[in-house]
Order: structure tokens, then C-alpha cells, then sequence
């Protein structure tokens, strides 16, 4: 039975990089973020139910989800983000499970649900994919001052931009407190690495 795992971190931590590594060794990943994108594809019902709440300035001119309008609206309001959550969290979560599941069927030995808002959505037990079973919960952990720089220099946003964002999201720091696992990314990257193998080769051999 293929062990499953529920990765998260927060913005700027390096979860892409872990989720990346962890591809490469062997692992299935069901990823959140990419079935977003597919179910908020123009034309997808999630997108008219999103042009709905949030006005159709969220729609660009090609028909398409302007991420960036969207953003400026959710990473500024609490309640914008709780409606958008509702929006897209269930779908998603069904998604997850059947895409989970096939890679059961197929012999995986190892499932990542690489999950962003894994800790929010467990706090808030609001259902989707941070409801799915785990084995286990793995954080990708940098410190709040890492994630704003990265977000900085990956982004082009300015310190106060960076942080809004940041504090959209649960602190690193309460995610860390309730994670299994800390992947501690906020130093040398051949370090990242050689946790992310440890933790592979932990979980495979007792798959």
C-alpha cells in the first residue's frame, strides 16, 4: 500500500522545489494548484461561478481567469478569500481523491498531495483537499523573512506587497507547530536536497 503524504509550506518557502525532488525519486504527485488551473480553464462552470462573486473584471479579454485582478481582491480581504475557497475547494478536493486513487490502482509507492493551504483548510476544517487522508503531513519551512525576500526577487513586489500576501496565509511558524514532517528549506538547497531523499528513502522503505 502506497504511502501518502500531504505537503504544504507558504509562500516563498520552496514547496515547487520539494514537490519537484520528490517527482524525480519516484513519487506520484496529485497536485492542487495544477487542477486549479484546469478546473478555472475558460468556459470551466468553476469560472463562471468565480465571474459571479467577484465581477467580470476577474475575466480577461481572452476569456481566461486574470490571476493577478483576482489577487488584489482575495490577498486583501479575509472574507473574499473565505467565498473564493468555497468556490474552489470542492472540486478540487474531488479532483484529489480521484487522481489519488488511480495512482493506488496503478502500484504507486509513494503519493504526495502537494497541497498550498493544507494547514488553513485543517484549521478551518473546511473540507476539499486538506480533508483527504494522510499517513503523514510534511512542511516545507522558511522563516517569514526568507519568504519575503524570495517573493521579492521572484515576483518584483515591493516589502509591503510581499507581506500582505505572506499574512494572507496561516503563519509559517503555527504551520510548522502542527506539521509531521519539517523539510527546512531556508538554507543551502544541496541541504534541502538531502533531507528530501532521507525523507523519501524513510517512507519507501516502509511502504
Amino acid at each position: 500500500m502506497a504511502k501518502v503524504i500531504g505537503l504544504s509550506g507558504g509562500i516563498g518557502t520552496g514547496k515547487s522545489t520539494v514537490s519537484r525532488l520528490l517527482a524525480e525519486l519516484g513519487a506520484v504527485v496529485v497536485d492542487a494548484d495544477a487542477i486549479v488551473h484546469e478546473l478555472q480553464a475558460p468556459n470551466a462552470p468553476m469560472l463562471d461561478e468565480i465571474a459571479a462573486e467577484f465581477g467580470p473584471e476577474v475575466i480577461d479579454s481572452k476569456g481566461a481567469l486574470d490571476r493577478a485582478a483576482l489577487g488584489a481582491i482575495v490577498f486583501r480581504d479575509a472574507s473574499a478569500r473565505v467565498r473564493l475557497g468555497k468556490i474552489v475547494h470542492p472540486g478540487v478536493g474531488v479532483e484529489m481523491a480521484k487522481q489519488m486513487a488511480q495512482a493506488q490502482r496503478d502500484g504507486a509507492i509513494l503519493i504526495v498531495l502537494d497541497i498550498p493551504l493544507l494547514f488553513e483548510g485543517r484549521k478551518a476544517r473546511s473540507g476539499g483537499a486538506s480533508a483527504l487522508p494522510f499517513d503523514l503531513t510534511v512542511l516545507v519551512y522558511a522563516p517569514e523573512a526568507a519568504q519575503v525576500e524570495r517573493q521579492m526577487s521572484r515576483d518584483g513586489c515591493d516589502r509591503e506587497e510581499a507581506l500582505r500576501r505572506i499574512r494572507s496565509q496561516l503563519p509559517i511558524e503555527d504551520k510548522k507547530a502542527m506539521a509531521d514532517v519539517i523539510v527546512d528549506n531556508s538554507g543551502d538547497p544541496a541541504e534541502t536536497e538531502r533531507q528530501v531523499r532521507e525523507l523519501f528513502t524513510r517512507l519507501t522503505e516502509t511502504a
